[in-house]
């Protein structure tokens, strides 16, 4: 057989046989020549291509023997078909997500670079797969996949955004550089430079509607720390509501319960710290700081004291507690 006898050169050639060598664990010489239509010899020749280009091909000799894609320091280019393409992409829409713990940001990554070159028949199907699909997530807040595809890719090609946003101070249209996302578990974040403010931003994803990307480009500036940014805007801006809580506890055990995603603690002195956090429901932020098992002192918010009070009253009564009025006398001073 000639090694051209297909019609393809050595380039396509050479990536079918890293296409065959993915789809199975072991092939033989002679499975592999038969499957490219050519001699077992151009196999070997592109074998060794293949390794020139850094890509562990190893082949052992004997029965069960063959060649065998191995595992290399750099993970190599996969080549997919049509039906892979589309079940990598929806998997890592549900990561995107937050269905998958930790992969938040990871998937948005990949998913961008993916995106780029999914043909638009694939694309369509990807999003027909997502729209029919409904996930449960208990304490995520849900954001359109298209939106950190967009965000995602503006980043990364340094892309002017605009988008209307609801935020705790009133809404409108926001016209930003974008720089960073960060995912804390819970919520998506975007760094980015506020063209009308002229300054640094923090933007939840859930508040936002109608991104567009013109592909008016910008010139990057000197960004600031984005985790630190959105450490600073979870302990105040981007709520309806901040918390700041004296607890009678060490910051070290402190920092043992309480995740960083969740609020900033600074030590004030070698038994006692303040706690910081912020809320969009005071009910929901009352109920979290009980359950913490220290001694607390509510600074801020007045109205959060009220609302620990009148818990404090429902749960005295649930229980049948002896001072269920005496604290549902208070809750009401």
């Amino acid at each position: 057989m000639s090694s051209s006898s297909d019609g393809t050169g050595t380039a396509a050639r050479v990536l079918r046989l890293l296409d065959l060598l993915q789809s199975r664990p072991v092939w033989s010489g002679t499975e592999l020549a038969d499957r490219m239509g050519v001699t077992t010899r151009s196999v070997r020749r592109d074998v060794e291509r293949l390794r020139d280009l850094g890509y562990p091909v190893n082949a052992a000799h004997g029965a069960g023997g063959g060649y065998q894609l191995g595992a290399g320091r750099r993970l190599p280019p996969l080549l997919l078909d049509d039906s892979e393409a589309v079940a990598v992409a929806v998997c890592l829409r549900l990561a995107a997500g937050g269905t998958v713990e930790g992969l938040g940001e990871a998937a948005v990554r990949t998913l961008a670079k993916l995106d780029q070159v999914l043909p638009g028949r694939l694309r369509a199907q990807v999003e027909a797969i997502h729209e029919a699909t409904v996930t449960l997530d208990s304490g995520v807040e849900r954001v359109d996949a298209a939106t950190l595809l967009l965000l995602a890719r503006a980043c990364r090609e340094t892309e002017r955004v605009t988008f209307a946003y609801a935020g705790p101070r009133g809404s409108g249209e926001r016209r930003v550089e974008p720089y960073r996302l960060v995912a804390t578990g819970r919520r998506w974040y975007l760094l980015a430079y506020d063209l009308d403010r002229d300054d640094w931003r923090i933007f939840r994803l859930d508040r936002m509607t109608d991104a567009q990307s013109r592909g008016w480009r910008f010139s990057p500036r000197e960004a600031p720390d984005a985790a630190e940014h959105v450490q600073r805007s979870i302990s105040g801006g981007a709520y309806d509501h901040v918390a700041r809580v004296r607890i009678e506890a060490p910051k070290s055990l402190v920092d043992q319960h309480v995740p960083a995603s969740v609020g900033t603690v600074t030590a004030e002195g070698p038994d006692r710290s303040l706690f910081e956090a912020g809320g969009n429901d005071l009910g929901a932020m009352a109920m979290h700081l009980g359950a913490m098992p220290w001694e607390l002192t509510v600074l801020d918010p007045p109205e959060l004291r009220d609302v620990m009070r009148e818990q404090a009253a429902r749960m005295l009564r649930a229980a049948g507690g002896a001072g269920a009025r005496d604290a549902g006398d208070t809750a009401h001073e």
